[in-house]
This record gives structure tokens, sequence and C-alpha cells, in this order.
């Protein structure tokens, strides 16, 4: 389990789908008996402490109305779309469940920032976005060769790494129905290798909660 600050007060915490009962059965232990309403996002439970906890449906299950719905689909194999990219890196993979069956990463060198000035300074500017560029381009080739021909059959798109080079390489029309499938979250991966593409797929998968306490925000 992680868990991390949240903007506005509270705390996230990321679970393991298959720990979600037991989580919120200690949550009860601490605050008393949650009363528990559907969401758009999820499930709002509603300590009767004051304390609250927004349990946020996992990418490509469907939202569930009870706890017991909520637990069988989060627990449920899903077929997962991941497309990590990160300056001159890439990794994309269809995860079923927690197999990893099609993967492939790819890297491409692009050159650091230079202190130097002048018309050096341009020169390498211009060699570095010409590069990264390049970098893009590999990406959006290795998914349309790995991920497109999947599209029908993924639940969900899950991707990590840097915003804008994820953005870039699904704003491609190729890869339109890529983008259709796009999750809202964006995974915190270090440079993709074919590791982080394996550490992907719990956190695509994992149960995202938000803890609200009553008077206070502790760490939960």
């Amino acid at each position: 389990m992680s868990s991390r600050p949240a903007a506005g007060g509270g705390r996230w915490v990321e679970i393991d789908p298959g720990r979600t009962e037991r989580w919120v059965a200690g949550f009860a232990d601490r605050h008393g008996q949650p009363a528990t309403t559907a969401q758009e996002y999820g499930l709002l439970l509603c300590a009767p402490d004051g304390a609250t906890a927004e349990l946020h449906t996992p990418p490509g299950s469907p939202v569930a109305t009870d706890l017991d719905a909520f637990v069988a689909e989060a627990v449920a194999p899903r077929r997962i779309g991941l497309l990590l990219a990160r300056k001159g890196a890439v990794a994309v993979g269809v995860a079923e469940g927690e197999r990893l069956p099609v993967h492939k990463v790819d890297t491409r060198y692009v050159q650091g920032r230079t202190a130097a000035g002048g018309w050096s300074q341009q020169r390498f500017a211009r060699r570095r976005d010409n590069q990264a560029k390049a970098a893009l381009a590999d990406a959006v080739d290795l998914a349309v060769r790995l991920l497109l021909p999947q599209a029908e059959r993924l639940d969900a798109v899950v991707a990590g790494g840097d915003r804008r080079a994820v953005d870039t390489v699904l704003a491609d029309r190729r890869l339109a129905p890529l983008a259709a499938l796009r999750a809202d979250r964006l995974l915190d991966v270090p440079e993709p290798r074919h590791a982080v593409l394996l550490a992907a797929i719990g956190a695509a998968r994992a149960v995202h909660i938000l803890i609200r306490e009553a008077d206070r925000d502790p760490a939960t």
C-alpha cells in the first residue's frame, strides 16, 4: 500500500484490489460502520464520526453500487493497454490481469541540456529537439504496431511517465481508438524499462482511496 497527501486535504492511498474488503473493515473498526453510496467515481463511505473514504473504480472496471460488486469487479482480470513514455524511452504492453503477454521497450538517445551559450547552445537545442521528436515518432510507431491491433479487446489504456510525451503520442490520429480508452490516472514512473513496465501493472490495477478525517488529517 502506498499513500500521499491529497490536494485540498486528506490522503490518497493505493491498495491491491484483493485487499479492498480488509481495508474497508479496518476503516470501520477505526471510525464506525460507514454508510455506502454509489458515486460516478465508485463508492463513498461515510463513517459515524465524520470520516469519509472515496473508493475510486480501477481503470476498465464498471462502476458498482455496493461493496461486494465493487470488489468483484476490481479483482476481475482486465485487459489493460500500458503506454509509458519519458524523454527518449517508451514501453508499451498489454496486461491480462497480472500477466504481460505483449510488451516492448524501446530507447533512443536524446541529448541532455547544455550550459554552452551563443550559436553552440542553439545548435545543441535544435539537435536535442530533433532527437526528442524522433523518439516520440518511434513511440507512436510502437503503439501502432503493438497496442492498436488490441484496441477492440482492451478494457482501458493507462499511461505513465511524462504527460506531455504521452499526450503527444496519443494525439496521433491513428491512435484515436486508444486515446478514447485512456484512463484518467497517470502513473508516476521512472525511465521506462521492462521492470518498470511490469511494476506498472499493479499500479494500473490499484484501487485509489481518498480519505478525509472529520477534524484532522493524519496519515491513515
